[in-house]
């Protein structure tokens, strides 16, 4: 016989099913269309086609899937599915009256029927708030409700059929032959992390703890930023970091190897010796405005105040501003892939070095924008270079289309320039590395100000990999003589699409470096093995060396729990991370998302649960400190969390392409602890394996 509780969902289920066949239908013919491209979007996206920008199609599939969400809730009862009408029952006792209520992704209050869409119910708040057994005291739809949650249950109901039922009484999930059977008693939960310092950790006794806090694990930080770890290097970081005189140094490691740490490290070492690298002079270019606050943290505790720490694209558009101080400081925020793609790629590079020496033309600012401006639209010049040093990376229509598209921008820029305000000039980010390194081939060196050259003395740029050749070669451009030079990177974690970087080797060839040898960490100290385990999986081929990476830690595997709607994975979620709140108070949490519209929605699910210190993080906005932050995987490179949860991980977010692959390795790898994963749609193919319930 079936426990109470499954008796009473299937009691609850058959009445809800019987009510809503009773209601009229209606089918709006709106939807069709909608219905139309959300089929087409899928299966471009699951083509696996990289010359497709993912993450964009990715956006407006679930766009439009929040509009047809839209139009079906507008349409009240109708729009309720019968094959999964509600995700969760409660039911509330108040004035000695008992009242069950569904929570849905739709509104339905006919008849005795009672599901509310989980968004924006008011009364959805004392589901998510309150736990069974608990009293309320709320204020909901202008009048006071005061009563005790009797039931508060989690249902998965697929095809009109009740296959799970979450309870306080216990987990049950309906067997093949059609039983029920009650699953193990322990909830999932966050653990692992409280008591142990930020990479605190033991490989052995003695000498052997590596890559811990300064107080040897001893004590909580609540402060996330990476800590000073100068004792406690391990023998090949040491010797990265002593790595002294001019030239290169590039430092390949698997995520959580301590990368930037040996990196920023370094700068402190050169600087004992040379103090005059503790300046201006000094620059650490990083990728991200997060990575940017994450260094200048660091920087002053190893007693380095004065080095330059800039972002790239903040640093490039400053830059050009000061050499081609007449052109639009506006930037367009919505240029085409195909035009990105070309830009960042060695080809535009190339044939700026050939307009320069074939054209003759005075050293002045006026000419090095004048062979910009004749370059972008040159299909033919284009065409000739990507045949000598990139044969097939663009076809001629391509190409043609490139040019084309400059053609009618630099119209519009030439009128600007010509005095008409009102024309609607812009350049794109990918504009200031290309007119900066025609600058260097033309003029000559770019300027701090007045006729003093930049002369670096020593440059730090990490996450290498996500940069372009051409941005590189206009730092590099930037080096005195006797410059000392650190790149540290992983082509693993390549997540920034067309920026023209395909291997270490192809990368040194268009930057004219002869012979670099490239310094690998491979011992993972961020991660537990399962995790590192898992991010190998995911990159399947991708992965760059055979041997698996030394993993000092152990840890609870990775999980992926599935739902029918995000607002059971939010509800399962909530109490995760309350549970987490209360037994580990100064834990950080990532919540990942594939676009920033589900963050929005994760955060205003969550938000509403009263979770304590819970955060949207917009535009890299971090606060390195505990608590829960929300934001999208492409924002997190460079960064670490006691706990990450990557949500949505379906087929049409995470495609088997290599890009999807990259991205997902990253999220992962910012776990120190342990790793989650939620699916509300089908899950996608490359983490199908870890589903556990």
């Amino acid at each position: 016989m079936a426990h109470r509780v499954v008796s009473e969902e299937l009691d609850l289920l058959e009445q809800v099913v019987a009510l809503l066949s009773e209601l009229p239908e209606s089918r709006s013919a709106s939807e069709e269309p909608i219905v139309r491209e959300l089929e087409r979007l899928r299966t471009v996206i699951l083509s696996g086609d990289e010359a497709k920008d993912i993450s964009a199609l990715s956006e407006q599939y679930h766009n439009q899937s929040a509009v047809l969400n839209q139009l079906r809730s507008g349409q009240n009862a109708a729009r309720v599915d019968p094959s999964c009408p509600y995700f969760a029952h409660l039911r509330l006792g108040e004035d000695g009256k008992e009242r069950d209520l569904c929570l849905g992704r739709a509104t339905c209050v006919r008849g005795g029927l009672r599901i509310v869409d989980w968004r924006d119910a008011p009364i959805s708040k004392i589901f998510y708030g309150y736990r069974q057994g608990e009293e309320y005291d709320e204020e909901i739809a202008g009048r006071e409700r005061v009563g005790e949650v009797l039931a508060r249950r989690m249902v998965r109901i697929r095809a009109g059929l009740l296959e799970r039922v979450q309870a306080p009484e216990g987990d049950f999930a309906l067997e093949l032959e059609g039983g029920w059977r009650q699953l193990a008693a322990s909830a999932p939960r966050l653990s692992g992390g409280e008591g142990r310092a930020l990479r605190a950790f033991d490989l052995g006794d003695g000498d052997e703890r590596r890559m811990g806090s300064a107080d040897g694990g001893q004590g909580l930080r609540a402060d996330k930023r990476l800590p000073e770890i100068t004792a406690l290097i391990d023998p090949s970081q040491f010797e990265l970091i002593t790595h002294s005189g001019p030239g290169f140094l590039v430092i390949r490691g698997v995520a959580g190897s301590g990368k930037t740490t040996v990196a920023l490290h370094r700068v402190a070492y050169l600087a004992y010796s040379d103090p005059a690298i503790d300046g201006p002079e000094t620059a650490v270019v990083v990728f991200s405005r997060a990575l940017q606050r994450f260094v200048g943290h660091v920087l002053p505790s190893l007693g380095l105040d004065r080095v330059q720490i800039v972002t790239y694209r903040e640093w490039a558009l400053q830059q050009r501003g000061r050499h081609f101080p007449s052109l639009p400081a506006r930037q367009r925020e919505d240029t085409p892939a195909l035009i990105q793609r070309v830009k960042l790629h060695p080809v535009c590079q190339a044939a700026l070095e050939r307009r320069a020496k074939e054209v003759p033309g005075d050293r002045k600012g006026r000419v090095a924008f004048e062979d910009w401006a004749a370059v972008v639209r040159d299909a033919e010049l284009l065409e000739e270079m990507t045949a000598e040093i990139a044969p097939g990376a663009f076809t001629r229509d391509e190409l043609k289309r490139f040019a084309d598209w400059h053609r009618r921008e630099l119209e519009v820029l030439f009128a600007w320039l010509g005095g008409d305000e009102e024309a609607p000039a812009e350049l794109d980010p990918e504009d200031d590395a290309l007119l900066l390194r025609a600058w260097q081939l033309r003029v000559g060196d770019l300027r701090a100000g007045g006729k003093r050259p930049i002369r670096l003395r020593h440059l730090v740029v990490d996450e290498v990999q996500d940069f372009s050749p051409t941005e590189i070669q206009v730092l590099l451009g930037c080096m005195g003589r006797e410059a000392s030079i650190t790149l540290a990177g992983d082509t693993q974690q390549h997540v920034v699409q067309n920026t023209g970087f395909t291997s270490w080797s192809e990368f040194f060839h268009h930057l004219g470096i002869a012979g670099a040898e490239v310094d690998t960490l491979r011992i993972s100290y961020r991660s537990t093995r399962p995790i590192v385990d898992f991010s190998r999986a995911v990159l399947g081929s991708l992965v760059e060396d055979e041997e698996s990476p030394e993993t000092p830690r152990e840890g609870p595997p990775v999980e992926l729990f599935r739902f029918t709607d995000r607002g059971a994975c939010v509800a399962f979620l909530a109490d995760a991370l309350r549970d987490l709140a209360r037994q580990e108070p100064e834990a950080s949490v990532a919540v990942l998302t594939p676009a920033p519209s589900i963050s929005e929605t994760y955060f205003g699910g969550l938000e509403r649960c009263e979770l304590p210190r819970i955060r949207r993080v917009v535009d890299q906005d971090f606060s390195f400190s505990s608590g829960v932050e929300v934001t999208e995987i492409n924002q997190v490179k460079g960064l670490e969390f006691d706990y990450v949860i990557l949500v949505d991980v379906d087929a049409a977010h995470f495609p088997d392409t290599p890009a999807a692959r990259r991205l997902l390795h990253v999220g992962a790898t910012r776990a120190i602890h342990q790793l989650w994963l939620t699916s509300v749609a089908t899950p996608s193919d490359l983490v199908a394996d870890y589903w556990v319930r």
